[in-house]
């Protein structure tokens, strides 16, 4: 089996937060609230997903809370779908390292926490999907990360050595989910929250995509 590198999607390998927020803003024009996320000052929050947004725009107003989110969530979803590559861009560097990686033999998949459908949609859109080995979504499996079966069904499915992956990711999320699996993650540093990212303790950071061989093949090459 070959070592497996593993991306999180949303603030990974792609600025999704304009289509996120968009998507949210619209369940609160639908509510006659207006546009209570901004795009720059929230995007940290657009990729931590759906709910995230939800749970803060309406902490900005009174009268709303669990119930409405839930009534809410799905109707961002069916937003989110209809417009999901208005504003969304790939990092740079981030298809030129995978392209890197695979020319030298490993193998790489996506595990995010978005749900599977809109990932194949967006990473079809792209124009990027058939060179990951694999994509795990939030209801591919009964878990989610930080479940390490998350981490170890896309290693699997990518032909990958789940003793020889690693997780490149952005939030505690992706950090605990590499050590629930006992794997090591690299966290880009590139999106909102630099200074977050940094005190999370990753094995690696990376300001760049030209500096991930480098990292990768120290930690599992």
């Amino acid at each position: 089996m070959k070592p497996a590198v593993i991306f999180d999607l949303d603030g990974t390998l792609a600025d999704t937060s304009g289509d996120l927020i968009a998507a949210a803003n619209h369940c609160f024009r639908g509510l006659g609230l207006g546009d209570l996320l901004d795009p720059a000052r929230d995007a940290a929050t657009a990729l931590r997903g759906g709910r995230a947004m939800l749970t803060l725009g309406f902490s900005r107003v009174e009268g709303y809370g669990a119930d409405e989110i839930d009534r809410q969530y799905p109707v961002l979803l069916a937003a989110y779908a209809l417009a999901i590559d208005r504003h969304t861009v790939l990092y740079p560097g981030a298809m030129d390292a995978v392209e890197r990686l695979l020319a030298r033999d490993y193998v790489v998949g996506i595990a995010t926490n978005k749900p599977e459908r809109l990932a194949e949609q967006l990473m079809t859109s792209l124009g990027v999907r058939d060179a990951f080995g694999s994509l795990i979504g939030a209801d591919t499996l009964p878990v989610r990360k930080p479940d390490p079966a998350h981490h170890f069904e896309a290693v699997s499915r990518a032909g990958g050595d789940p003793a020889r992956s690693l997780l490149v990711g952005d939030t505690v999320t992706d950090r605990d989910t590499s050590r629930n699996a006992g794997v090591p993650s690299v966290l880009v540093t590139f999106g909102p929250g630099r200074e977050a990212v940094l005190a999370l303790g990753a094995e690696a950071t990376i300001d760049h995509y030209d500096e991930l061989d480098a990292v990768v093949d120290r930690l599992i090459g």
